[in-house]
């Protein structure tokens, strides 16, 4: 990945009608530099009745070339101009501890970096047990994809509607920021149709089915402290027709970094650290120390 491949392809994008001049132009200032964003975070999660309170949560962001037929990152953005636009991509990778076994979950969302619409999300989790793996695709007017588990009954293919204005709870992760325009204004409340996350599907055992979601921003910005620092923060609150409630905690300043939430199965999310970095380059040995900057612990 390098600069002159994410700007090659963001000029293949196709025009829309911009919120406001101004976000538009920190998006293209700050997203298409080459870098990605990493977003660490102490996290505690609520597994077979016990929170775990040892788990851990990285969040890259990144922009990339991407293929509008096969959704998959395009090697040569130049390729295939037609069929090639800028994906933004948050890989949001989970760690948590449950007695002598361990888990390592990865949602990867993938939105157009244009409109902030989702194209692609998919999901892995891998423990003692067995391996899971579910893909979503997003239609204009539907979703389809498979899901694969190691427990009987749960594999196959994936078909859901896309009912107008939905938005899934894995996608609230980058539409929560507002990276091209607020996604609510101070002090408004929406109901919207909503998809429940694959994480939480997957640790529940719950098909995916769209239900509703209350969404609130508050109507003034506020203060929090987390391991990372304090922060000036906009806070949404969210409530699921299924009982669970959370809360995201999102900086005022761009780009509007997560700062803290909570979603079952989420208890509690804390920024530790974060950095730019061209981080697929930090690979030989001794590069380990830049997790410091997260504020994550490094491997001995």
């Amino acid at each position: 990945m390098t600069t002159k491949t994410l700007v090659a392809a963001a000029l293949l994008l196709t025009a829309t009608t911009p919120a406001s001049a101004q976000s538009w132009a920190q998006f293209d200032h700050h997203w298409y530099d080459g870098k990605a964003e990493l977003d660490g975070y102490k996290l505690v999660i609520s597994r077979y009745g016990e929170n775990r309170a040892d788990a851990t949560a990285v969040m890259i962001f990144v922009t990339e070339p991407f293929s509008e037929s096969k959704r998959v990152k395009v090697n040569d953005a130049s390729a295939n101009p037609a069929e090639t636009f800028t994906a933004l991509k948050l890989n949001l990778v989970r760690d948590f501890q449950t007695g002598i076994y361990d888990y390592n979950t990865m949602v990867s969302v993938f939105v157009r970096a244009q409109t902030m619409e989702p194209v692609k999300i998919s999901f892995s989790s891998q423990e003692w047990c067995g391996q899971v793996y579910s893909e979503m695709i997003f239609n204009k007017k539907d979703i389809r994809g498979t899901y694969a588990s190691y427990f009987e009954g749960e594999s196959g293919p994936l078909s859901l509607g896309r009912p107008a204005g939905g938005i899934t709870e894995d996608e609230l992760f980058i539409a929560l920021r507002g990276l091209r325009n607020d996604f609510m204004a101070a002090g408004e409340t929406r109901a919207v149709p909503y998809l429940p996350g694959v994480f939480y599907a997957r640790l529940s055992h719950q098909p995916l089915a769209w239900t509703q979601a209350t969404i609130a921003r508050a109507a003034a910005s506020e203060t929090v402290k987390v391991p990372a620092g304090s922060f000036e923060v906009m806070r949404y609150d969210v409530k699921v027709a299924d009982g669970r409630a959370g809360t995201f905690y999102i900086e005022s300043a761009y780009p509007h970094k997560i700062i803290k939430w909570s979603l079952p199965p989420d208890v509690s999310g804390e920024l530790t650290g974060s950095a730019r970095l061209e981080y697929w380059k930090l690979h030989a040995e001794g590069d380990e120390k830049y997790l410091q900057e997260l504020g994550l612990p490094v491997p001995k």
